[in-house]
């Protein structure tokens, strides 16, 4: 039997990569300056930078642009290859980025399942929903996903229409649908995402 699911802690910033610094460092390294990557990612530069120095943290939405503006993926900004081509993460341990953080904002929290390899064709997360947690507004990309509602209850908007997912309810979309979510249970929710190709 598998124990009850544990309620995430989305207070403990040591939990979480520093969100900021890994975009300013590959901003860097691809040589592209604030201004670019703002206009590329509809973003205003003040909030770029608010959001590299850490004092603001972007929606799901807003990070998602600013990752293609980069010419990356949120997968690749968050993981590290293994040498030895086997990954295990323990319960706890998963490498994690909390996004759509403010005082007066519920936070998701993504957990890696897998780190972004060179030629990787499927990429896997846990989104853990924080009670009115929202991903700010229709994201878009190229590729397939799969979803299984692990705890909650998930309100989701794809395509135009309006569905609703509870735990142990599962879902299947093209990504180039717009779709956004939010959390629709009183406490946590979770789901078990999958993409492929490795576009999110």
């Amino acid at each position: 039997m598998l124990p009850p699911p544990q309620t995430p802690r989305t207070d403990d910033p040591s939990q979480f990569q520093d969100l900021g610094a890994r975009l300013r460092a590959v901003r860097r390294q691809k040589k592209l300056r604030l201004r670019d990557v703002a206009e590329k990612a509809n973003c205003s530069m003040s909030m770029l930078s608010k959001i590299e120095t850490d004092h603001a943290t972007p929606s799901l939405r807003i990070l998602h642009r600013i990752a293609a503006a980069l010419d990356t993926s949120i997968a690749e900004l968050f993981s590290a290859a293994e040498a030895s081509g086997v990954t295990v993460y323990r319960e706890g341990e998963r490498p994690a980025v909390l996004v759509r953080r403010a005082e007066d904002r519920p936070a998701i929290r993504l957990e890696r399942l897998a780190p972004a390899l060179p030629g990787q064709i499927v990429d896997g997360n846990i989104h853990v929903l924080e009670p009115g947690a929202e991903s700010g507004g229709d994201i878009t990309h190229a590729g397939e996903e799969i979803g299984y509602v692990l705890e909650g209850v998930v309100e989701m908007m794809i395509g135009g229409r309006t569905y609703t997912f509870a735990a142990g309810d599962s879902f299947h979309f093209n990504s180039d649908l717009p779709h956004s979510y939010r959390n629709k249970a009183e406490g946590v929710t979770r789901i078990l995402w999958v993409n492929t190709p490795t576009t999110f």
